[in-house]
């Protein structure tokens, strides 16, 4: 068993970032376990067609390693792939890399202070523990009667078949979700049929992707404070697209936006009402594109809107007995954010797993450290997602509060530091009342963001940068610490 300083569960965005820190700091002694045979995480994982990001790429990247290179806007998945994979190689994070190395478990022992962890690859004993799976590590696959019955090929977006040919086919895809208006115009040119069953229409508005000029991106090489003044720029218009979620006035413009990209569009009337949302703008997540009103006005998409029965071998049938034929069904039902995969299998001081903890309210000190998991880290971690900006901004405070618990343990001689239940409950209570003044809360629609309590554990309900504020700054007082081991002899 190799004993290592800082254990990484995952090799995306987060545990990329955190290596790269944790090396600048000074802690070389890292070891990232990867289930797969690559980085990249989302980015390695979801390669359907047409799968980009959703926030511009100048922003949604590391502020330590920018690229001056971006081609698009809105980059596309294997673009942020080669991102990803070239910060590994430049900052010499990729030898660290463990892959085959699915975690099996993790136990946290007292008298080692030290997290045993057991993986497909091998076992490793580690002073700290970093989750970093994200929370669209594992697709969610809807509760339909009859799913495995069908005859055809059948997959999740996130586990794209390219092996199944789409050209002339009668497609069905289930969900209309982010996944779902990328990958529908992109497949829709090729099919034979393309039925869209909806359980309920998105709010969108424009994308206005576009390439970034190649002198664009040799003024950015020549001159990188340019790119970092205008990714600054960029940072705070999206910040401003916050306050729709949290007042009804400002929504109200909005609405106004995406109805008239909508109106644009799509110029049948029937149309245009099955895919208006009853619902309060933002309630939902708010999805950007520029195609996917105009793929499902073409003659071979039909938009299905009567709720599915189940699903037999030859299709999909509807509550109104009309069995709807297809060649190949695709899932687009997104993924499971309020229930972390890994959380069974990490057990605490106490013998209780993060599951256990977590049943039903997802909750974390700082959105990062779980009272009972002494020397864990959970980045991204409950309430730290967002619905109007980048998730690197929001990784990148984690990382920040995780590297100063450290420096905290090393300088004090600290062996196990885990956040007081009185600073974690604070903190939650804290993250509720702001919650209320919400959309996602109020705005009287069920969505992925809520737990199995109801509550909104997904996202963060104010700006980013009151997040770095919360976060960014360790309080030792909000934490219990026990002497090290060697301290203590």
């Amino acid at each position: 068993m190799r004993d290592v300083h800082v254990a990484i569960i995952g090799a995306g965005f987060t545990g990329i970032g955190a290596a790269i820190r944790l090396k600048q700091q000074g802690i070389t002694d890292v070891v990232l376990l990867e289930r797969a045979d690559a980085p990249g995480g989302t980015w390695r994982d979801n390669t359907y067609p047409g799968c980009a990001c959703d926030v511009p790429s100048r922003l949604y990247s590391f502020s330590f390693a920018q690229n001056p290179a971006w081609s698009r806007k809105y980059s596309g998945q294997a673009e942020i792939q080669r991102y990803l994979c070239g910060v590994a190689d430049a900052y010499g994070i990729t030898p660290h890399m463990r892959f085959g190395h699915a975690l099996q478990s993790a136990r946290w022992d007292d008298v080692t202070q030290r997290w045993h962890i057991d993986t497909a690859g091998g076992s490793f004993a580690a002073r700290a523990l970093l989750l970093a799976t994200g929370a669209l590590s594992d697709p969610a696959w809807p509760a339909i009667p009859g799913r495995d019955d069908f005859a055809g090929p059948a997959f999740h977006s996130a586990q794209w078949r390219h092996d199944v040919p789409l050209a002339g086919k009668r497609v069905a895809v289930i969900g209309t979700g982010a996944s779902a208006i990328q990958f529908v115009p992109a497949i829709q040119p090729q099919v034979g049929a393309l039925t869209l069953f909806q359980r309920t229409p998105p709010w969108i508005v424009p994308r206005r992707d576009r390439a970034v000029p190649a002198l664009a991106q040799s003024l950015f090489r020549a001159v990188p404070g340019v790119q970092t003044f205008v990714r600054a720029l960029s940072y705070l218009a999206h910040e401003i697209t916050f306050l729709p979620f949290q007042h009804r006035r400002i929504r109200q413009v909005t609405r106004h936006v995406a109805l008239r990209h909508l109106a644009s569009q799509v110029a049948d009337p029937v149309l245009r009402a099955r895919l208006t949302p009853s619902y309060d703008m933002g309630c939902k997540r708010v999805l950007v594109s520029d195609d996917f009103y105009p793929a499902l006005t073409k003659p071979n998409v039909r938009l299905e809107t009567t709720a599915i029965e189940r699903i037999v071998p030859t299709g999909v049938r509807t509550q109104d007995g009309t069995v709807h034929e297809a060649d190949v069904l695709i899932f687009g039902t997104g993924f499971r954010p309020t229930d972390p995969p890994l959380a069974p299998y990490v057990t605490g001081r106490d013998g209780r797993t993060l599951a256990d903890c977590w049943r039903p309210i997802f909750t974390a000190y700082a959105s990062t450290t779980v009272h009972g998991f002494p020397n864990l880290f959970v980045i991204p971690g409950p309430n730290a997602g967002l619905g109007h900006s980048s998730m690197i901004y929001m990784i990148e405070s984690q990382i920040t509060h995780m590297l100063a618990a450290l420096d905290h343990m090393q300088r004090g001689a600290v062996g196990a530091l885990e956040p007081t239940l009185a600073a974690q409950e604070a903190w939650t209570r804290d993250v509720d009342a702001r919650m209320r003044r919400m959309v996602w809360v109020e705005g009287g629609c069920a969505s992925w963001y809520l737990d199995r309590s109801g509550r909104n554990s997904t996202l963060w309900p104010g700006f980013t940068f009151a997040f770095r504020r919360a976060v960014a700054h360790f309080r030792p007082e909000h934490y219990q610490g026990i002497p090290a081991v060697s301290a203590i002899a």
